[in-house]
């Protein structure tokens, strides 16, 4: 991973400042295009073959959604922020997709990067940036690839589902944030099975090599989590400041809505950090005492040998006169006084439960 974040950033030294690179590697993705203009009595859909087709959408009275899946098509994004007036500074932050959670205002549009989390097939963490930009009557989503938590919306407009189709694009804006805000609460649910899972093995007394990793990995997983969603609580209480005539003051209810469910989230994710804190302190724990364990039973094995590796030393010595090793019934007396001795000291041990 630290091998790809160095790779990324060099891509970026010695740019002037706004310029449009790309810093993702899925240069190969195609790029897809697709608009929603609705009032609240009517709406087309459409998937649009090139970057031109949006400009039709800039002068319209109705609200538009156009999404953008393929940060690796630079052209087409600078074509499209150039009819629309978008600072070279905003183009720039979306295909920087290393980008952290922000609110940008331009006084004619608000400019927004937020991080969406979702597990893939492999079930790895993928967080992938979405950039918003808020205007009067459209609302552009970027993303670097296809595949999002949009299809809810997609399918409240094509319905007149809710309010989506008789509010302004403020609230647009709004339920594409929230769509990405509720899907924390799956990644959050996944963590605490993760846990849950975690949390049998170590109670187990289970020191697979393996557990060690996985704690680590999740909590990896959890600081990712982390980094997504405690800027965006920053977000919503900027918006709810925020004295753009792009929002109204209906929607920022809403909008403190969004703020509830991140300090939801970011309390559980507070939580699941404090419980790998103890985790790994309870694996570490229990590793120690298996290692005690062992070294107990070593010692007390050393300390019956000892004297009786004494008293085979003793009469192992080479002296001419030793009385005994002229006795008839020696070799069974020494017999009988080491296992007098072993069973002296296993009886001491165990009455001082050592053993």
């Amino acid at each position: 991973m630290a091998r790809k974040r160095l790779y990324r950033s060099k891509k970026k030294l010695g740019q002037a400042p706004g310029s449009v690179v790309y810093t993702g590697e899925r240069s190969k993705e195609k790029l897809f295009l697709e608009a929603f203009d609705f009032t609240k009595d009517n709406y087309t859909e459409k998937q649009l073959t090139n970057i031109e087709d949006c400009f039709e959408y800039k002068h319209t009275e109705t609200i538009t959604w156009i999404n953008l899946n393929g940060l690796n098509h630079v052209n087409a994004i600078e074509t499209l922020g150039k009819h629309f007036d978008i600072h070279h500074l905003a183009l720039e932050d979306i295909v920087n997709i290393s980008q952290r959670p922000k609110l940008d205002d331009h006084e004619t549009y608000l400019f927004f990067v937020i991080k969406m989390l979702y597990y893939n097939d492999s079930n790895h963490l993928v967080s992938e940036q979405v950039s918003l930009i808020l205007g009067k009557n459209y609302v552009f989503s970027f993303q670097e690839a296809e595949g999002d938590v949009f299809d809810p919306i997609r399918d409240r407009i094509r319905n007149a589902k809710g309010r989506v189709r008789g509010m302004s694009s403020d609230y647009l804006l709004y339920t594409l944030i929230d769509a990405i805000v509720d899907h924390y609460f799956n990644i959050i649910e996944i963590l605490g099975d993760k846990i849950e899972d975690l949390e049998t093995d170590v109670f187990a007394n289970k020191t697979r090599d393996d557990l060690s990793i996985r704690i680590q990995d999740l909590k990896r997983e959890i600081l990712r989590v982390r980094r997504a969603v405690f800027p965006l609580r920053e977000i919503i209480n900027k918006i709810e400041k925020n004295e753009s005539n792009l929002i109204h003051e209906k929607t920022i209810t809403y909008f403190k809505d969004i703020y509830d469910h991140l300090i939801q989230v970011t309390e559980n994710i507070e939580l699941h950090r404090e419980i790998i804190g103890g985790l790994m302190g309870m694996y570490l724990t229990s590793i120690s005492n298996k290692m005690n364990e062992v070294m107990k039973v070593l010692t007390i094995m050393a300390s019956i040998f000892i004297p009786l590796t004494f008293i085979a030393g003793i009469y192992g010595m080479n002296f001419k006169y030793m009385p005994e090793l002229e006795f008839k019934y020696g070799y069974f007396a020494i017999w009988g006084l080491m296992v007098i001795v072993f069973l002296v000291l296993l009886f001491y041990f165990k009455r001082k439960k050592w053993l």
